[in-house]
């Protein structure tokens, strides 16, 4: 059986801080209080410190390949990116229900992602998954924010509930 763990950040930090808690109450169950009380309260080497603060891995790169639609992409190793918490019209020119709809064409969206990001590789962090796609905030190679360029360009809209868990256009 596989257990699955849980995708926001602050629910990960949550599980493995837990997990560290959990482990000292066995430790301290099973020996007893340690002869040495300064190893629960020393402060652990740089090198260890570095170790415990690094996120976990939801920055990749995407060398793209070509552009789906206004607010996905496909990177050449084939992964499927949709931009974080941007809607644009679909190809069809439609909206889907509950989504925001902007004013803008799918058509235009899609030529204006084009614009930023063909033949570029990007950096991306991944802050989810969408039917089989990760979900991500990608900058260009001179640190332009795809999302929000899309945003401003007036061809997406900020799609908020997405954007109230990961702010877009921080900078």
């Amino acid at each position: 059986m596989r257990l699955k763990l849980p995708r926001s950040r602050p629910a990960r930090r949550l599980l493995v801080l837990a997990t560290g808690l959990a482990s000292v109450a066995v430790l301290l169950a099973l020996d007893g209080l340690p002869a040495d009380l300064a190893l629960l309260t020393a402060r652990p080497a740089a090198s260890e410190a570095a170790a415990l603060t690094t996120q976990p891995e939801t920055d990749f790169e995407c060398a793209v390949a070509y552009v789906n639609d206004g607010d996905t992409l496909r990177c050449k190793d084939g992964t499927r990116v949709r931009l974080h918490a941007v809607a644009a019209r679909e190809a069809d020119e439609t909206c889907s229900p509950g989504h925001p709809c902007p004013a803008a064409s799918g058509a235009s969206a899609t030529a204006r992602l084009n614009q930023l990001v063909e033949g570029k590789v990007l950096r991306c962090e991944q802050t989810g998954r969408s039917f089989n796609r990760v979900t991500a905030v990608c900058w260009t190679p001179t640190h332009e924010e795809v999302n929000c360029a899309m945003v401003r360009s007036g061809t997406t809209l900020v799609w908020d509930s997405f954007n109230r868990q990961r702010p877009l256009c921080r900078g």
